[in-house]
């Protein structure tokens, strides 16, 4: 049975320009300006760089009309003279002195090279081998990951060579290929495991008493190694603890990832390009925005004698009004786009100004001991704009310091109360944690327990469970696996 009935609802839509204001403030330096090449390049009434300095004449109000069968057409739906104003200063140019001396196209030159793979094929070409061996190789080396690992059992890869390569072998071929391929550069390359990659690096070197036992801990005793239990070893191998801690030194210098340390390797390295910058005159903080967040952009010339052509006319054809509308377009997004810049530029100025006087004391001091508790309400609540704008600027834009180069969501962090009841930031107690641990014997390293203990005494009364979810997130390890002979 169907029923009617009223329902009153409230409800809030952004608009598709607000929509895309919000993405171009989410983006940093770097995707601004490829943001804004791809607007150039498909906006035709949106140009770069210096306007020219004749102005057009805008005393004309003739209005367009929107009856599209006629072929003499009256103008009472555009304004033609809101699209040839052209003021001698206009406000999207005025420029203010917040923006750094970074005008200048600066370039990074990047290193000429080939990749890791090729690196170890054209090592391969030295050595002698069959047709067969030598396809299995290529096969192998086409299989090591970007750490310089095989990772895929050799009956998988017998399968792969099988069906993907019409090669018949067996896995005894297999590995005796492979070990020709670990034979090459970088040391421990094509290795199966950890245990192998090291072992193979140690018998790289010349024998020593030392390397001698260090290979046979790795071989035999790889798990007692890995979880630091120094005396099982002691007794199991007979061996002092000098030289433990000799074999110990030599197993440190290895590389566990020999992919990783090739320069050729096949990563995109991300240079990051801050888009503020702090800095210390005369004992007060001073922010700048770069200089590439504020391009110039003016309205096309070309596009606004168009529309002066229009009004000047006489006779006003159905072909003239589509020409028209489509002019309009343009340069309504134009004129939006670059109003959505500058809107762009003022609210990441306004939002790291109020994050730089928020932590002024970090930033004139560089302790981070000083940074206070800090959450995106708390700049939303200031600068009086939205939570979610706030994240879009603190999430994506580096902000460079006298103390280094940071993402600006690393000053944001939660609060808890010391024995004072004041507020501090988490920030300063993983600062101080991070100290405690530093310092601590490594013969005998602190536990959990006793950590959230000495943090007690020091008046941060936090939990154990607490204190473990802090060092693992300063990336460090627990008690056991830092202990030193």
């Amino acid at each position: 049975m169907l029923k009617q009935h009223l329902q009153f609802k409230l409800s809030q839509k952004l608009s598709p320009q607000q929509i895309q204001l919000m993405k171009l403030i989410q983006l940093p330096t770097q995707a601004f300006e490829q943001r804004l090449k791809q607007e150039l390049e498909e906006n035709p009434a949106l140009e770069g760089g210096k306007e020219k300095s004749d102005e057009l004449d805008s005393e004309f109000d003739d209005e367009y009309d929107g009856d599209t069968e006629n072929e003499t057409i009256a103008t009472d739906d555009i304004n033609i003279d809101d699209y040839l104003s052209d003021d001698e200063v206009p406000d999207y140019r005025t420029r203010a002195n917040n923006y750094s001396a970074d005008d200048d196209e600066k370039s990074i030159p990047f290193a000429a090279g080939i990749s890791f793979t090729q690196h170890l094929i054209n090592q391969l070409n030295t050595v002698y081998l069959s047709d067969e061996e030598w396809n299995i190789a290529e096969f192998l080396i086409g299989s090591i990951d970007e750490s310089g690992y095989i990772r895929r059992p050799l009956a998988d890869i017998l399968d792969d060579l099988a069906f993907t390569q019409n090669i018949y072998t067996d896995e005894k071929t297999i590995g005796k290929v492979l070990k020709i391929v670990q034979e090459l550069d970088p040391s421990g390359v094509a290795a199966r495991s950890l245990e192998e990659c090291l072992t193979i690096q140690l018998k790289r070197k010349g024998p020593t008493p030392s390397i001698e036992l260090a290979i046979a801990i790795l071989e035999k005793s790889f798990d007692q190694f890995t979880k630091k239990h120094y005396k099982k070893l002691i007794q199991k191998h007979n061996i002092s603890k000098e030289e433990l801690k000799g074999a110990i030194s030599e197993i440190e210098k290895l590389n566990p990832k020999p992919g990783g340390s090739y320069a050729g390797n096949n990563r995109i390295t991300e240079h990051v390009v801050p888009d503020f910058s702090i800095r210390i005159v005369e004992g007060e903080l001073e922010l700048s925005l770069n200089g590439r967040n504020a391009p110039e952009l003016h309205v096309s010339k070309e596009y606004s004698n168009m529309l002066k052509g229009y009004r000047d006319s006489k006779e006003k054809s159905k072909s003239q009004k589509d020409t028209v509308m489509f002019i309009k377009q343009k340069l309504d997004a134009a004129k939006w786009f670059i109003d959505a810049i500058r809107q762009r530029q003022q609210t990441l100025f306004i939002t790291m100004n109020s994050i730089m006087n928020y932590q002024k004391k970090y930033f004139l001091t560089g302790d981070e001991r000083n940074l206070r508790p800090m959450i995106l309400k708390n700049i939303a609540d200031e600068i009086n704009m939205d939570v979610s704008t706030v994240s879009r600027v603190a999430n994506s834009k580096y902000v460079d310091t006298p103390y280094g180069t940071k993402l600006i969501k690393e000053y944001f962090s939660e609060s808890m109360k010391n024995e004072q009841g004041e507020d501090v930031s988490t920030k300063e107690i993983k600062k101080i944690l991070e100290t405690i641990i530093r310092e601590e014997e490594k013969k005998k390293p602190l536990t959990d327990d006793k950590l959230a203990a000495i943090l007690k005494d020091k008046g941060y009364p936090i939990a154990r469970r607490t204190v473990a979810k802090y060092r693992e997130q300063l990336g460090i390890p627990v008690a056991r696996l830092r202990k030193q002979i």
